[in-house]
């Protein structure tokens, strides 16, 4: 899961008194109202989402730039300039781009495209959680707590978990693995 936005002119500022900051940071309740926040100081907004069986097909961190590749092409207007978090340039985007190593932390910009990005795959993981009992989706979205390594042992992985994380590999019926969040 990756996000991507575009800020109105001179925004930022006012978007760092509003609160926005990395999104790991937060609080579940701070990021959540902080969405229309963004939303509104922003020209356009979009998700990118790679599958876990892509993930399971070309790793982690490709998947990674997949998704914000994916996020940064829904954009309207296009941009010229991207500022990437991290140290790998999405491949073939085709614009100016910057990597900016813990971007979430120091761009404004990066840090309101992580809040996003975390509040639509924890709502996504909320959803699963009522279709897969079991795993305490609901409280550890999907990352490896101590109920949700029990959930795997117990009742293998969903169709949501990935293949290549290795507490999958070893659990009850290993048919499929579960989605990680994605760095933006």
């Amino acid at each position: 899961m990756a996000a991507a936005v575009i800020l109105q002119p001179d925004v930022e500022l006012w978007l760092q008194q509003q609160g926005v900051a990395d999104s790991k940071a937060l609080t579940h309740k701070k990021r959540q109202q902080l969405v229309p926040v963004i939303e509104s100081a922003s020209i356009d907004a979009r998700i990118g989402w790679v599958s876990v069986r892509q993930i399971d097909r070309i790793n982690i961190l490709q998947a990674s730039l997949k998704a914000m590749g994916q996020a940064v092409f829904r954009l309207s207007p296009q941009p010229t300039q991207c500022l990437v978090d991290g140290n790998q340039p999405i491949p073939e985007l085709g614009i100016e781009q910057q990597t900016v190593v813990k971007g979430d932390q120091s761009v404004i910009a990066i840090a309101a495209a992580s809040i996003l990005a975390k509040v639509w795959r924890d709502t996504l993981m909320i959803r699963l959680a009522r279709r897969y009992p079991g795993y305490d989706l609901e409280s550890n979205k999907g990352y490896g707590s101590p109920k949700h390594l029990a959930g795997l042992q117990t009742l293998g992985p969903t169709r949501y978990h990935r293949r290549s994380f290795k507490r999958c590999q070893h659990s009850a019926s290993p048919s499929t693995i579960f989605m990680d969040k994605s760095a933006l």
